[in-house]
């Protein structure tokens, strides 16, 4: 079985190509119907980021949750000395 890292590491570049991918095609279908390039992928980029949050939605439940793990105990260690400092036992 695939180790937890490499499973992060494959589920974000695939979340990032696709959400990528999706940013070029509406551009791309932008620019068909005469958009200026430039107009097009700032379209693009502010409908398919968005749109991509919605359509990859599983995968990016992955990826946050895999994060999520990777970083567990660097955030218990930082609500250890969070505590220390505000003086709590």
């Amino acid at each position: 079985m695939d180790s937890p890292d490499s499973t992060l590491g494959r589920d974000l570049a695939l979340y990032t190509a696709l959400r990528l991918v999706l940013v070029a095609v509406v551009a791309v279908l932008l620019v068909l119907f005469d958009v200026p390039l430039l107009v097009s992928i700032a379209v693009g980029l502010v409908v398919g980021f968005p749109l991509g949050l919605l359509l990859f939605r599983g995968l990016n439940n992955r990826v946050t949750a895999g994060l999520a793990e990777r970083h567990k105990d660097r955030n218990a260690e930082r609500a250890r000395l969070r505590s220390q400092l505000r003086g709590d036992a």
